[in-house]
């Protein structure tokens, strides 16, 4: 090799070592960068040239390593999520819906307009029905926004309500007892009833049931358009006889009208409606247990949970708890061979192959914490040894350019 094949090889020496103390700089930069992946710099031999006249160098390119996991760690934020395993979120860039990047970035968060973003990239999904399902399957032609202001409640009229109560046998004939409990019209507007026991014969009542009065202001809202049940008892305290189960309300909040299925009890049990002495007739009354309703007035969104296979849970005011959206997990074949970009987003390319959908935890695809952000897989001390590493080769490289200028000047000085 002669001195200008040992110049060469040192400039690219100088040239080799500045990209990985470049590396190394990006990589001390990120370490503090949710889901940032650490690059490596890889060093090749350069040869040019046969036999004594051979001169040597180096090339160094960037290694990364996409398929590398950081620490999952605790957020404050619930929507901020991570992916313990294999896979990336599907995301789309803001002002054009229709194109799909990848990260494993999860710091989502909903903007002004409801919608779950990473900088200026949304978080897309599956919109489900009640039941978590995905209407129309779950494919990439599917995928939309997460839209959190989208979200509607629903109002559900009472249709059974369940009675458990005792009522006292050593009451006097045409003795009044009442209680009172909620009911919803199909536009969740809540009213009270008020139920009124009156015993007509030994081990005999009649139940009777006033209109339906507003639970805010007290006035009437609806009428009761069912005939009053007639309820008798055994000797033993047991619910004998019920002579009808509906209580039919027809509203004037323009709602539907209702048929709230009445269960008060097993004929010959006690899990429901019993009779038995209260040993004090003066003070008698009617001991009630439970009155249990369904139905709910409508809500708004109290909290949002996104649980580890992806399902995006709303639950609100009224109690209401519904899936609204599945998040899936992507996949790639070769996921090293993905387009790097800033903000840990990445791209498809001829070597990454195309993306598979997932539902989180199931195939190849991890699954998924909410609350939680991946850590950088940068390691510092790793990083300083490198940096070292070097500074230590490029001074090497340095001295030997330095080293060929003196033999050049030498020659020079030789043939004056």
């Amino acid at each position: 090799m002669s001195l200008m094949g040992a110049t060469n090889a040192a400039i690219s020496g100088l040239a080799a070592q500045s990209q990985a103390l470049s590396n190394v700089s990006n990589n001390l930069a990120n370490s503090d960068t949710t889901a940032y992946k650490a690059s490596k710099t890889s060093f090749s031999s350069l040869v040019a040239g046969s036999g004594n006249s051979k001169s040597g160098g180096v090339h160094a390119s960037n290694i990364s390593n996409n398929t590398a996991r950081g620490l999952v760690v605790d957020s404050a934020i619930s929507t901020h999520l991570a992916i313990q395993g294999n896979g990336y979120f599907v995301v789309s860039e803001e002002g054009d819906t229709s194109s799909r990047y990848y990260t494993r970035n999860g710091q989502f968060k909903a903007d002004k307009e409801g919608h779950l973003m990473n900088g200026d990239y949304y978080l897309l999904g599956w919109a489900t029905d009640a039941d978590g399902k995905v209407p129309g399957g779950a494919s990439s032609v599917n995928l939309d926004k997460i839209d959190l202001s989208s979200i509607q409640s629903s109002a559900q009229a009472t249709s059974k309500a369940a009675f458990q109560a005792t009522l006292p046998g050593d009451a006097a004939n045409n003795t009044t007892f009442e209680s009172s409990f909620e009911v919803y019209d199909s536009l969740g507007t809540a009213s009270t009833i008020t139920a009124t026991y009156e015993k007509t014969a030994q081990n005999s009542w009649t139940i009777t049931y006033s209109n339906p009065v507003s639970a805010d202001t007290s006035t009437p809202i609806g009428s009761v358009t069912s005939s009053p049940i007639n309820v008798t008892f055994n000797n033993d305290g047991s619910l004998a006889s019920v002579s009808a189960t509906s209580l039919d309300i027809t509203w004037t909040t323009g709602a539907a009208t209702s048929a709230i299925t009445l269960d008060l009890g097993k004929i010959g049990a006690r899990d429901g409606l019993t009779q038995y002495s209260s040993n004090d007739v003066k003070n008698a009354e009617i001991n009630v247990k439970s009155i249990i309703a369904d139905g709910r007035a409508y809500g708004t969104v109290d909290n949002v949970e996104i649980q580890s296979d992806g399902s995006v849970v709303a639950t609100f005011s009224n109690g209401e708890t519904r899936n609204i959206y599945k998040i899936p997990i992507a996949t790639f074949i070769n996921a090293d061979g993905l387009l790097e970009d800033s903000n840990g987003i990445y791209s498809i390319s001829n070597y990454s192959g195309n993306a598979t959908l997932h539902t989180p935890g199931t195939g190849s695809a991890g699954t998924m914490k909410s609350s939680s952000l991946e850590s950088s897989t940068v390691d510092t001390s790793t990083e300083f040894a490198s940096m070292l590493s070097a500074q230590q080769a490029y001074s090497s490289a340095s001295q030997i350019i330095s080293t060929a200028g003196n033999m050049f000047d030498s020659l020079l000085q030789a043939v004056r």
